[in-house]
């Protein structure tokens, strides 16, 4: 009989475990926006994985016959002024677009996330400090702050994702602070101080696993701002530089021929930027909604 009860004691956590992933799984899916969001996503990330094998046409291959031809059946999305199929460069521009996001939203977390949660748990001088240092990134404007970070650091895609990663960090700060401040009077870390746990044990194996549905939201939502933020730095030329095939690159390339009546330069680098921004907008909200308790509806 012991050893009955012992062995569903031990299976008893990882089907919980598994139970609440499965529940948080059916109320995402059953969250209609947040499934659109994911589809466009999904779209857009499958999409610059595959138009290498998909596309007839290289993204930098140029054809002098077909300079500036309007959408048709043989180019969708119509050709630049080389000729080259807008179609293919626009989800091409997708996949460094989207690396782009996410490793700038990587940089944020990977330094933000920690630094909130020493400042929230330290407190007294040293989380006033990184909290104050906080606060002066916050009071620039987050496009401006990534103008002089990347030319800083000179153009170059490299440098997008630095500058769009530093400014996210105050963002992921104080989520992760507030969270920690929130988090730290709570019973389970008052006992794993009683058990002489250290303080970094503490925040790494209980304070930030709790905080983490906030975080998870903000990374997704940070995704559409990346993506934006990355393409304005390379629309005025300190982001990724040309010919590269990247959205805002192509809308800097296409802004000369609008006038002209070129509409579909900039029409469609234009709306992948707008729909990869929503897809991003819309599932960070799922998440928001099905993480948080007290904004889940019950079907």
């Amino acid at each position: 009989m012991p050893k009955s009860r012992t062995r569903s004691t031990a299976t008893a956590a990882p089907a919980g475990t598994r139970s609440t992933t499965v529940g948080f799984g059916r109320l995402l899916l059953r969250n209609k926006l947040g499934m659109v969001g994911l589809g466009v996503i999904a779209f857009w990330t499958l999409g610059s994985i595959f138009i290498g094998v998909l596309s007839p046409y290289g993204a930098s291959e140029t054809a002098a016959g077909a300079l500036l031809a309007p959408p048709s059946l043989d180019h969708l999305f119509g050709t630049d002024n080389f000729g080259r199929d807008l179609l293919t460069r626009v989800f091409a521009g997708g996949q460094l677009s989207l690396w782009t996001g996410l490793i700038a939203v990587g940089i944020s977390m990977a330094i933000g996330v920690p630094l909130g949660g020493i400042a929230g748990y330290a407190g007294g001088a040293l989380g006033s400090v990184i909290m104050r240092v906080m606060d002066v990134l916050l009071a620039f404007p987050s496009l401006v702050l990534a103008m002089a970070v990347a030319a800083a650091l000179g153009p170059g895609t490299s440098s997008a994702m630095i500058a769009v990663g530093i400014v996210g960090i105050p963002e992921f700060a104080r989520i992760t602070y507030g969270q920690t401040i929130s988090l730290k009077q709570r019973e389970f870390v008052e006992a794993g101080r009683a058990l002489g746990l250290s303080s970094a044990t503490i925040l790494t194996r209980h304070i930030v696993p709790n905080a983490l549905a906030p975080i998870v939201v903000r990374a997704t939502l940070g995704m559409g701002y990346a993506i934006l933020t990355a393409a304005a730095l390379s629309f005025i030329g300190l982001g990724a530089q040309p010919p590269t095939a990247e959205w805002g690159v192509m809308i800097s390339d296409g802004r000369g021929y609008i006038i002209s009546g070129e509409w579909w330069l900039t029409f469609f680098p234009g709306l992948a930027i707008a729909t990869s921004i929503l897809g991003f907008n819309l599932l960070g909200d799922a998440l928001r909604d099905v993480l948080d308790p007290r904004l889940r509806t019950t079907a």
